[in-house]
């Protein structure tokens, strides 16, 4: 690898990562998929023009999540509780400064942000986790996405109002 595309590409491997394990929900694909990814990204580094380093990774990290996807379309998968799989699905957000039943809500309110997260259509889920996990600006989710500004917006809002309801339905019950 050239020290160019180290220096561009590099830097964003967590917010890849991030993307497509929420768009796989699986971090054994989504490191497939980011692999994937950075391997078309050093094949076409030399026709890379853009500015901004970041959101063309992630259009290549979201195109080769779509593309995984549409291979094992008629696969079915068993998810493993995290126990049994010898390790847990999502990392631990834990302050160890926290007492044990503080560590335990924040434990609880991850693992329900994802559960609820995951229960989103792709399209709303992906245009979410860019905005708000990885504060990108809506110009940058539009190039991402290859939707117009306005469908995004539409997108940011329609997934806000489902995972507020989604809450409040937890919460009623």
């Amino acid at each position: 690898m050239s020290a160019e595309f180290e220096a561009a590409v590099l830097p964003h491997l967590d917010a890849a990562y991030n993307l497509a394990r929420y768009l796989t929900r699986n971090p054994a694909d989504a490191e497939d998929v980011v692999q994937e990814a950075v391997l078309r990204a050093a094949t076409y580094f030399s026709s890379f023009r853009g500015a901004n380093a970041r959101a063309w990774l992630l259009q290549i990290v979201r195109n080769t999540a779509y593309a995984s996807r549409a291979l094992v379309r008629g696969a079915v998968t068993v998810a493993l509780p995290a126990e049994e799989a010898g390790a847990p699905i999502t990392p631990e957000l834990i302050d160890h400064g926290d007492d044990p039943e503080m560590a335990l809500r924040k434990r609880e309110d991850h693992a329900r942000l994802g559960r609820l997260l995951a229960a989103l259509p792709v399209e709303l889920r992906e245009t979410l986790v860019l905005r708000e996990i990885e504060e990108l600006a809506y110009k940058e989710i539009a190039e991402i996405t290859q939707a117009p500004i306005g469908t995004v917006m539409s997108r940011l809002w329609r997934a806000r109002r489902m995972l507020a309801a989604a809450v409040q339905a937890e919460e009623g019950r």
